[in-house]
């Protein structure tokens, strides 16, 4: 069996291979800004008025606060650029433009920052923004967080009118909310509903819970980066997916959550990348089993299953067991409310972290420690540090472990969670190490990495 598992992973392996023997370039998601000297608008203050919540609420206040800060944004391919006369003569095309795909973003900031999904632009070799006015202006993308689907873009305008962000930790289940932006290019369409779930989980892998905001707002293809606002036209989330067997509305929407989207905007300006806080931990949501077995008076929360030494909840006393109930006074019901919290915060930011451990409730001050990935683009993957669970489940003494494919295809998708244990015959301990070897060695050479198999074993390829 453990000879079959092998040739399996081998096989995987070289399909990675097949694919990585070309050097992969990548262009730079971040775009470089001399002097950043915008300042994103403040959340305003929510005071909710409980009369403007029933059957007949009057949505148009918030619609016309909305729609003028929602465009139109367009990813095109341009072509043709690098043609010869003799091939613009002989082959009929001199150059032009194609639609690649299109969506909306929402201006953040009266000097034309805008925010939208990464999965909007991504690949673009040109990004055309039209406003509600048919004003169009190209834009330069200024950051991305793929993980979280997240752009910012920068046209050259001035005195727009922009979209204010609202708290999105004080939305409210059952809350009315309206989806602006561009379904099937119908510009400024807006639509309502309500918050449905909070903190929602799509993830299918063993990648990290995912927090959206879920609504029954009419959301289609061409909303994707539109705003999703409360009654008082407060940006609350930025609309991002649907779960539809059609791809169409079938009555479920997700956002990202404003205070997360203000959080990487805000990164992005400031350090050029986003900055990602974790506690340190790895947990699983309880459940009824989990309640039983530890005689817990509840069926919600989350159970620590191990702590990374030297973080944040190492050093705060957070231990294996232990459940985690609340957050800042966030209430912690599934592994979700607490990434989606987090999600908002940065490197040593601290947080009151609630725990019951042995029947007893103690509180704890957790400093926020950083989260390091490195992308090694040569062989299209990212990789982060490898805790000592991951050590003990590939039964080896060092490595990292894969946490992203830089490529969409599968075979570089099923290496997620996988350990790198050397790179050049070079031991690899850390990102930092990682990093290291990678950049001190001559681009032009081909790359030999070692991974490891679920049995402790070793398999090492060559990428050209």
């Amino acid at each position: 069996m453990k000879k079959l598992t092998t040739l399996v992973f081998a096989s995987m392996i070289g399909g990675i291979l097949t694919l990585g023997s070309y050097k992969m370039v990548i262009d730079d998601l971040f775009a470089e800004e001399d002097q950043v000297t915008t300042t994103i608008p403040a959340p305003m203050p929510v005071s909710y008025d409980s009369s403007i919540y029933g059957t007949n609420a009057d949505f148009t206040e918030a619609a016309e606060r909305t729609v003028h800060g929602v465009v139109h944004v367009k990813n095109l391919a341009v072509f043709g650029e690098s043609q010869s006369a003799w091939e613009q003569y002989y082959r009929g095309r001199s150059g032009g433009k194609a639609l690649r795909g299109a969506g909306s973003g929402v201006i953040i900031s009266p000097d034309g920052y805008i925010v939208t999904n990464n999965h909007v632009i991504d690949q673009a070799n040109e990004i055309e923004v039209t406003l509600n006015n048919n004003q169009t202006y190209k834009a330069k993308l200024i950051g991305t967080d793929a993980r979280a689907d997240i752009a910012l873009l920068k046209v050259e305008a001035e005195d727009l009118e922009y979209v204010t962000f609202g708290n999105s930790n004080n939305v409210r289940v059952g809350e009315w909310v309206l989806a602006v932006g561009n379904p099937f290019n119908l510009t400024s369409t807006v639509t309502a509903g309500i918050v449905s779930a909070k903190a929602r989980d799509l993830t299918t892998s063993d990648m990290a819970p995912q927090s959206f905001l879920q609504t029954d707002a009419a959301i289609n293809p061409g909303n994707s980066g539109g705003a999703l606002v409360n009654i008082n036209g407060e940006l609350v989330g930025i609309n991002t997916a649907i779960t539809s067997q059609t791809g169409s509305y079938v009555g479920y929407g997700f956002a990202v959550p404003s205070n997360n989207v203000r959080k990487i905007v805000e990164d992005i300006l400031e350090f050029g990348n986003v900055q990602q806080g974790i506690l340190g931990i790895r947990g699983e949501d309880i459940n009824t089993t989990i309640s039983k077995r530890m005689d817990l008076p509840f069926s919600q929360g989350v159970l620590v299953r191990d702590v990374d030494s030297e973080s944040g909840a190492a050093l705060a006393g957070i231990k294996a067991n232990d459940v985690i109930q609340k957050i800042d006074n966030i209430m912690v019901r599934k592994m979700s409310d607490l990434t989606g919290y987090i999600g908002s915060k940065r490197p040593d930011d601290l947080v009151n972290v609630k725990i019951l451990r042995d029947g007893k409730e103690k509180e704890l001050s957790v400093k926020l420690t950083k989260y390091e990935t490195y992308a090694i683009t040569p062989i299209g993957l990212e990789v982060t540090n490898a805790s000592k669970e991951d050590l003990k489940n590939f039964n080896t003494g060092n490595g990292v472990k894969i946490s992203r494919a830089l490529k969409p295809d599968k075979q570089s998708q099923a290496l997620i969670g996988i350990l790198i244990t050397k790179i050049d015959d070079q031991k690899v301990n850390s990102v930092s190490e990682a990093r290291n070897i990678v950049n001190t060695k001559d681009p032009s050479e081909p790359m030999s990495v070692t991974f490891a198999t679920p049995e402790g074993k070793e398999q090492t390829f060559i990428f050209r």
